[in-house]
This record gives structure tokens, sequence and C-alpha cells, in this order.
């Protein structure tokens, strides 16, 4: 059987499932998740590697929608950009919401790359009836072109292997372009700052969905095997630092608490998080805070 390798671009309308997706199909937590649109800042890249079959390459990228502030601007930017890089494009959609105007229009653009896309209809595990499925099947191969259209749950795992042997079946033969215990271009350290930012967004969704950023200002691997990182939380009003705080210091804790065991999980090793809240006004209009974020 020959070997099939290449890049693999992870695209659609914010909100729609993307991280947990990637998350679901490399089989390790690389993505912050949360239920709250733009999510995802930057593009990460999950690779797969399957014993002489092939090696994917997910591309993960921020979601699309209209952006105001610099920071979306270049958001969308590099979303634009992996589907031209790729040699693949899923176009992934909210089954349970069904196909919106934002879908329409990212399926356009896919379009335009004339690069070989499949439909993926996510989160069917909320969807009742499930012949509800077939008439949005139709609308992504009929109407927009795509390849074919697979539906798939990426919380329960339904259907994703099946994506994965249609995604290998589109892909080029090649060689890899990794090792085979490759897993991500993500520096721990970036991963380290979007777990941090995941935990905020879980407990405040309203209040800051988008106005929160982390940094990592300090790492230092010490000789007995722990890690110190201090991190800075970046929001744009002095008003929202106690919201991210909390009353006495319960909401940090628990941000803090949580976020730590998922890097030690993926550092296996212990970890000493120290966390502090800064107003920074209009950060997402900063160049400088954009680059410290690697966006843009």
């Amino acid at each position: 059987m020959s070997f099939k390798s290449g890049h693999v671009a992870l695209a659609g309308w914010t909100n729609v499932g993307k991280s947990t997706l990637l998350n679901r199909l490399v089989g390790e937590k690389l993505a912050a998740v949360a239920d709250v649109p733009q999510t995802t800042r930057h593009r990460i890249m999950g690779v797969l590697t399957l014993a002489d079959r092939g090696q994917i390459v997910f591309v993960d990228t921020p979601g699309f929608h209209h952006p105001r502030e610099r920071m979306n601007r270049a958001m969308v930017g590099a979303a634009r950009e992996a589907l031209t890089a790729a040699e693949v494009v899923l176009l992934v959609v909210d089954a349970e919401k069904g196909i919106g105007r934002g879908d329409a229009e990212v399926a356009r653009m896919i379009a335009d790359t004339a690069v070989p896309a499949l439909a993926v209809l996510n989160k069917i595990d909320r969807v009742e009836p499930k012949s509800r499925l077939l008439d949005l099947m139709k609308i992504a191969v009929d109407q927009w072109g795509l390849a074919e259209a697979i539906p798939i749950s990426a919380t329960t795992g339904s259907g994703c292997d099946l994506l994965i042997e249609r995604v290998l079946h589109h892909l080029p033969e090649g060689e890899p372009s990794f090792p085979d215990d490759f897993l991500t271009d993500q520096p721990q350290r970036v991963l380290a700052a979007e777990w941090v930012r995941e935990k905020i967004l879980h407990r405040m969704r309203e209040e800051i969905p988008h106005a929160a950023a982390v940094v990592v200002d300090r790492w230092v691997e010490r000789a007995d095997g722990l890690v110190e990182i201090e991190a800075t939380i970046f929001v744009e009003r002095d008003s929202q630092k106690g919201i991210v705080i909390g009353k006495g210091g319960g909401v940090l804790k628990e941000v803090g608490s949580e976020a730590r065991a998922d890097i030690e999980h993926l550092l296996e090793r212990r970890v000493f998080l120290s966390l502090r809240v800064e107003g920074r006004p209009d950060w997402r209009n900063d160049p400088r805070v954009l680059s410290e974020l690697g966006i843009g």
C-alpha cells in the first residue's frame, strides 16, 4: 500500500468545534477548547502518523468571522493562508445549528483555492432526527461542490475513524514530513499560556469572552524536576481584573490549579504556576502585545 502524506486544514466559521476535532484526531490535547467564538487565535499543527499508511498534518485554524480589531484581522488572515497551503481542506460545520451564511462564505473561499475539500458535519450527537443530516450533506456536495460530506462528533469520536480514512484517500502519495513521534509545532510555553486562557473562558464566557490574553514571562526547569512558570493575564479594563481574580483571589486560584494539571500532564513533571493579572487597554490593537502573543 502506498504511503500518503500532506497538510490538512481544518477550516470553518467560528465556534463549530475545529479545536475539539483536532484534539480528537491526534489523540492529545493541543488546542484550547471553550464554547466561546474565536477561542483559537493561532494556527495549531497536530500530526497523526499511521504506520506504513500515511502521515496527516492537521492544521487547526482560527474560525472565520468579520474582524474589527487588528488581532482579529490577523487571525482571519492566518486562516486564509492555511487554505492555500493545504493538500486537503476540511470544512467543519455545526450540524446542530445547521448551515448558515458564514458556512457558505467559507465554502466560497475554499472553492476559490481549487484545493480538494470535504465537508465535516460536526456535533451529530446533538442532531435529531438524524435524517436532517441528509439535507446538509446534499448542500455541501451538490451546491458547494465539495468532494464528499462526512457526519461526525468530535466530542464522542463517532465518525472520526471514517473521516481519517477519507482524508487518507484524498491525500497524495509522499514521504512523511516529520518523525513518527512528532506531535505538534507548538512550543510548550504557548500551549501552557493557551490552557490558562481556556480555564478563564470556561469560567467567564459572558464577562470576558475575548478581552483576555496570556503571556508566559518566565519558565525555569529546576534540577529537582520542578518547572517554575510565571505568566501574565492581560485584560482590557481594570474592572475586568477583579472578575478574573475573584473574591479573595478564588477564581485566579481555581484557574491556576486546573491549568497546572493540564501542563503537568503535558510535561510529565511537577509544575509551580504563578499568575498575575494586568490591565492593558485596547491590547487587541497593540502590535507589541500581539507580537508577544505570536499573532500576526
